[in-house]
């Protein structure tokens, strides 16, 4: 679709650029990558559409220069842009996902190609068990160990390539957006595991409903997305993007559209056990809809089909055959027998029933959220605070960086005149209390920045690991149980520091840790930052069975962030969390209450 390019496009393009570029300048530092990673905030912050202005208009936007903007309309024009083609040859998707491998930066990474000819994670995995690397220049025994150590922590093969859902999920929201807007379309959406918010994904599964199966057909051959046809047909179209991604588009008809999307988001598990229930019946539950014989029961819509089953309507992110479906048998038994009493003492009280779980709508504030005061903050607090307030926040803790984050941190001086500029705003939203806050760093050995005096004076604080993160699992459950412990602690954030496909998080023992929280009155976040996504959804389950609080923040960088509540409250929802546990659903004076009970 040359001509169509979206701002959400244009933002994948030029993360595509910063991240060849960085392999191929061998420096996340360099001016090229900096400039793109300056475009693509610019981008972001922007706010309209930029599809229709000229290449000196878009150097108006702030982060844009000349060669940039002129990339940006290369790229609305003709789909492509000459630079990214040439490096996407230079550095294929099989080599360029190994940058991703702790260890192997740019330089390591091309000497390693020269040098052993390695390509791909298969010739990578040789050369390691060949001990090639350590003879290498810089290396040795001990850096390829740990090479070695976080690709098997990364659970990186060969064979089964996966990618994070922090480069699918946008992919995915892109492309349903796009066929949604072809005139053929009804409805779209992204099915299977990313559907169902797993961390790593195979690939994306796309359903979308029209009459019209040729005009959508047409209009995914010609995506600028997709950079190989691998195969085409009436009502499914398969392609590879420019990473190797590959995308998987089927078209149904509109009143087969619930039934499609319920079978193609799975688990395989999840659907077995619905149709198992159908079987019971005497039923047939396929993708074309749950059936009697020729006669169709339900199919246009998900919630229709599970209703028919006597299921109360199961989230996607809890569709893992993990007890959902025997817990909507419930929840739609005690709907069914609502103000029956009998009907209640009845039901054994061992069957759970769905928890009432935590929604979007419910969230009233963000409790760990940076300006650029951080040294990685890239907002002002005005504009931070604003936009917040946009969102209806109740309350919001600004918790920029402490001292011992050496970059990015704030001495007490700059602190206490933080403050003052945050008081300064109070006074102009007065529905929302603005909290002085930090997000503490976390030493090596649990210590946390300033003295217990002043880190008291914060209105609400987080305490997170940035380092150190090949402590084994008895000192990191140590020094993370030591934070706890702090008095001046509110909530616990991103708990194991993991980059997923990136960076392995710390090894912890998690029941003692989360009893730590329990004892301590202690929230632990769910970071909702896609490439987070942690403390993540199986440790939140375990969490929410020991009665932990837990607090869905954003962990806000720049204004464009504030979408990744969603992401927090799905895998809220994938680890089964009800509202209740969650602090920043309750009300302004419930959740100051618990605040300054800490203090």
């Amino acid at each position: 679709m040359p001509g169509t390019g979206t701002n959400q496009q244009v933002i994948a393009m030029l993360d595509e650029l910063v991240r060849l570029t960085t392999l191929d300048e061998e420096s996340p530092q360099s001016f090229k990558v900096r400039a793109y990673e300056k475009a693509k905030l610019g981008v972001e912050a922007h706010g309209e559409d930029i599809g229709e202005l000229s290449a000196a208009q878009l150097t108006r936007i702030d982060g844009i220069g000349k060669s940039t903007a002129a990339k940006i309309r290369e790229f609305i024009d003709t789909g492509t842009v000459d630079k990214l083609e040439r490096l996407r040859a230079e550095y294929p998707p099989s080599f360029a996902e190994l940058a991703k491998i702790p260890g192997l930066g740019p330089k390591t990474l091309k000497l390693v190609r020269r040098e052993l000819g390695v390509e791909d994670l298969d010739a990578l995995r040789s050369a390691i068990a060949d001990e090639k690397l350590r003879a290498l220049k810089g290396l040795g025994a001990t850096r390829e160990a740990k090479i070695a150590k976080a690709i098997e922590r990364l659970g990186l093969t060969g064979k089964d390539r996966r990618t994070p859902i922090a480069e699918a999920l946008p992919l995915a929201r892109r492309l349903v957006a796009d066929l949604e807007a072809v005139p053929a379309a009804t409805q779209a959406a992204y099915c299977g595991s990313l559907r169902r918010m797993a961390e790593t994904i195979g690939d994306i599964d796309i359903t979308v409903a029209s009459d019209d199966p040729p005009s959508i057909m047409a209009a995914v051959v010609h995506h600028p997305e997709a950079t190989e046809i691998v195969l085409t047909g009436d009502t499914k179209t398969s392609f590879l993007t420019s990473t190797g991604l590959q995308v998987d588009v089927r078209v149904v008809e509109p009143d087969q559209f619930g039934a499609a999307i319920l079978y193609f988001t799975g688990s395989k598990a999840h659907n077995i056990a619905l149709r198992q229930r159908a079987i019971d019946r005497g039923w047939l539950l396929n993708e074309y809809g749950l059936l009697d014989g020729d006669d169709v029961i339900a199919s246009a819509t998900e919630e229709a089909i599970y209703d028919a089953l006597g299921l109360a309507y199961v989230p996607p992110p809890m569709r893992e055959a993990t007890g959902e479906v025997p817990a909507a048998a419930v929840s739609a038994a005690i709907a069914a027998a609502a103000g029956d009493r009998t009907g209640e003492a009845e039901r054994d009280p061992d069957d759970r029933p769905l928890p009432d779980l935590v929604e979007l709508e419910h969230i009233q504030g963000d409790l760990h959220y940076h300006t650029d005061r951080s040294g990685d903050g890239r907002s002002p607090l005005a504009d931070m605070v604003a936009v917040a307030a946009a969102k209806g926040w109740r309350y919001l803790a600004i918790t920029d960086h402490g001292e011992d984050l050496a970059i990015n941190g704030s001495n007490r001086e700059q602190m206490l005149e933080h403050r003052e500029r945050i008081n300064a705003l109070q006074g102009d939203y007065p529905e929302m209390v603005i909290l002085w806050g930090c997000e503490l760093n976390i030493g090596p050995d649990g210590g946390l920045d300033y003295d217990d005096e002043f880190r008291a004076l914060f209105d609400y604080t987080v305490a997170s690991v940035h380092s150190h993160f090949d402590q084994d699992q008895v000192d990191q459950t140590r020094r993370i149980v030591r934070a706890i412990e702090d008095p001046t602690v509110n909530s616990i954030g991103h708990l194991t520091g993991r980059y997923i496909g990136r960076r392995p998080g710390i090894e912890l023992d998690i029941p003692t840790v989360l009893d730590a929280l329990v004892a301590n009155d202690v929230a632990l976040e769910i970071n909702g930052a896609l490439d987070r996504l942690d403390a993540a959804s199986d440790v939140v389950r375990r969490a929410v069975d020991r009665g932990v609080k837990l607090v869905i923040n954003t962990d806000s960088h720049h204004v464009s962030e504030l979408g990744r509540m969603e992401y927090g409250v799905l895998t809220a929802q994938r680890g089964w969390t009800p509202r209740e546990l969650v602090i920043n659903t309750w009300s302004q004076d419930d959740f100051l209450r618990w605040a300054r009970s800490r203090t």
